[in-house]
């Protein structure tokens, strides 16, 4: 039976996973509208930043130090693999780009499961976020509010630092036309490298924080790699509130749905996506291609 308390329980569950979907469409959206790669090994990062957090919660018992340490290995595994392998692809047709992305993200995921194994591992939410919350009419986890509140503070110091920085003023100007850049003395392949290593610290960051609510496997990234497209295509793809708007619908049709019938919450997703297409091809808060 749906009751008043359930309903409002599933609204702040889709809220929360809502949130955490938008930070990680985010990082791919940040990837493609500035460097023009869809990058296929997203959920590999998502699940490579849980498994970090919990490598640096296990040296350090702190979950802000996993945290800061599970970012930090992201940041600089995302701007490895660009310094490495996609600036070598950025002339490339896309479907290069696809193939490539596709084989790295097949490689973290094979890499980190000869590593840890296939056994599932799991971070402890921080005692101070730990047990429920009495909101009045309803008791609800306290982390995942916690999970919120991150997610939301996380999104807005993405959106000041590439849309309101001169780093965000630089990337848009490389894209756009990187010669000119060039000229201007900026190395506009450095800025590149330290976006997607953003990209990739706003998937791993992700998981980190998502670690103690869902427990770490190596093929954790699969389906939150197919519901991060289906929240960029909603919300427009390249576009940063795009993301955001898609990953909060995605998580209250997601969670909603579940609370009728989960068999068909997923389903649901991606009827709304269809029915987006049909009516808005571009997405909700989309533009024209550059292309």
């Amino acid at each position: 039976m749906i009751t008043w308390a359930n309903f409002v329980s599933q609204l702040f569950n889709g809220l929360a996973l809502g949130a955490l979907l938008a930070l990680i469409s985010s990082g791919l959206t940040i990837i493609y509208g500035t460097l023009g790669v869809l990058n296929l090994a997203h959920g590999a990062m998502f699940m490579l930043g849980g498994y970090a957090g919990y490598v640096a919660y296990q040296f350090t018992g702190s979950f802000a130090l996993a945290l800061l340490g599970g970012a930090v290995f992201l940041v600089i595994a995302g701007a490895a693999i660009e310094f490495v392998i996609i600036r070598h692809f950025y002339g490339r047709p896309p479907e290069d780009q696809l193939l490539v992305t596709f084989g790295i993200g097949i490689v973290i995921v094979e890499l980190v499961r000869y590593i840890f194994g296939s056994l599932t591992h799991s971070v402890p939410a921080p005692s101070w976020a730990a047990g429920v919350t009495p909101l009045g009419f309803l008791i609800y986890p306290t982390y995942r509010l916690v999970v919120l509140g991150i997610a939301a503070a996380s999104l807005t110091a993405l959106y000041f630092a590439l849309y309101q920085t001169r780093l965000g003023m630089i990337v848009r100007a490389g894209i756009e036309d990187s010669t000119m850049v060039g000229v201007l003395g900026i190395n506009v392949y450095r800025v590149f490298m330290l976006v997607f290593g953003i990209g990739a610290m706003a998937a791993g960051f992700a998981g980190i924080v998502n670690a103690p609510v869902v427990s770490l496997t190596p093929d954790i990234g699969e389906a939150i790699l197919v519901q991060t497209f289906v929240v960029i295509v909603i919300g427009g793809v390249g576009s940063f509130p795009g993301a955001v708007l898609g990953g909060l619908i995605a998580g209250e049709i997601i969670s909603l749905t579940a609370m009728v019938n989960p068999a068909y919450s997923h389903v649901m997703l991606f009827a709304a996506m269809t029915f987006v297409l049909l009516v808005r091809p571009r997405g909700l808060l989309g533009v024209r291609s550059r292309e």
